[in-house]
């Protein structure tokens, strides 16, 4: 008689010991400033005067960011911590979308009228969280990418990356992320940032 073969553990974090993700309050958020502009600094790479400068930004557009009606903040942490996502509902005249010079498609606008259309500026997650185990429901950022969209009640998210970002823009494509196809005319000049679209 043959003996099954029990399934081979997975490579990589197992999902049980995956950091716990819970949302924070605008006050908590206040008190997590300087460990979220860090967190930023850490998984965005350059040398210590670009993150300054980019820690320094992150936390600009953050409390310019947490002042939007429907604004969510998502932390991740073990003993310290690990990630962070937040999200927003955006209308299709929002000032965000400026520089992406895409014409949405119109059920992305009507998505956006019913308020189902969700903003999501940033996750960040270590460096290995963009190399490993992307594909798996259990990655740190596929979590708290789908906690954000099913706190919100959203049936898309959006997020607009640099053209520049080709690490980012891979990065999001493994997470499930996909170009959105707009309707531009040829004359379009092309933006500078590129709009990737989420489903739940």
């Amino acid at each position: 008689m043959r003996i099954p073969r029990l399934p081979r553990p997975e490579r990589g974090s197992s999902p049980r010991e995956g950091a716990r993700v819970r949302p924070l309050t605008r006050r908590q958020i206040e008190d997590y400033l300087q460990e979220l502009g860090d967190l930023y600094a850490g998984t965005s790479g350059g040398g210590t005067r670009a993150w300054n400068q980019s820690r320094d930004a992150f936390l600009r557009r953050l409390a310019a960011d947490v002042r939007r009606p429907g604004f969510e903040l998502l932390i991740a942490e073990s003993t310290a911590l690990t990630g962070c996502a937040y999200g927003f509902p955006v209308r299709g005249d929002d000032p965000w979308w400026e520089g992406s010079n895409t014409y949405l498609p119109g059920r992305l606008l009507r998505l956006a009228a019913s308020g189902r259309l969700v903003a999501i500026p940033a996750i960040l997650v270590p460096p290995r969280v963009r190399r490993q185990n992307q594909d798996r429901a259990w990655n740190l950022a596929r979590r708290l990418q789908k906690r954000l969209l099913t706190d919100q009640g959203a049936a898309l998210g959006v997020t607009l990356v640099s053209r520049s970002d080709a690490g980012t823009v891979k990065a999001l494509r493994c997470w499930g992320w996909r170009d959105v196809e707009g309707d531009a005319p040829l004359t379009l000049p092309v933006g500078p940032f590129r709009v990737l679209i989420l489903g739940t």
